[in-house]
């Protein structure tokens, strides 16, 4: 029932990498998320400590697809290269959208309803459905 690596690897379109420093920054979040929750965590940016484990992993991913484009490109897989880095730039670009709007709705800066927070989610699950069933 449970996908393999391999599956989740085509579906996302994400390296094992990039799956590996989203399960540390999802790690450290869920342990300052927790600190949040209890007060023992508390200040006036408080959320923003709270996520700044999962923004920091947006940037060293993107760091790291800025890599693998440049090292495709220079392999000469133009066309390859292209699409990964729009993929993955449309997945990044996504998921830190949602983050920043949620970290918003929390510290209570806008008056977004929590379907507009999610909207980015919901694109990003649409994109991952096309693509598993353009696969198989």
């Amino acid at each position: 029932m449970f996908f393999s690596l391999g599956e989740l690897v085509q579906w996302l379109g994400l390296t094992v990498f990039e799956i590996w420093i989203n399960l540390v920054a999802l790690t450290v979040f869920s342990v300052l998320l927790a600190l949040r929750v209890e007060g023992v965590l508390t200040s006036s940016n408080g959320w923003w400590i709270v996520f700044s484990p999962l923004f920091t992993a947006d940037g060293l991913n993107a760091y790291f697809c800025t890599i693998v484009y440049i090292r495709m490109h220079l392999e000469g897989m133009y066309k390859a290269a292209l699409l990964r880095a729009a993929w993955s730039s449309l997945f990044l670009v996504l998921s830190f959208v949602f983050k920043f709007l949620l970290c918003n709705k929390l510290a209570g800066q806008n008056g977004l309803e929590y379907s507009e927070v999610l909207s980015p989610v919901f694109i990003l699950l649409q994109l991952i459905a096309v693509r598993a069933c353009q696969l198989h």
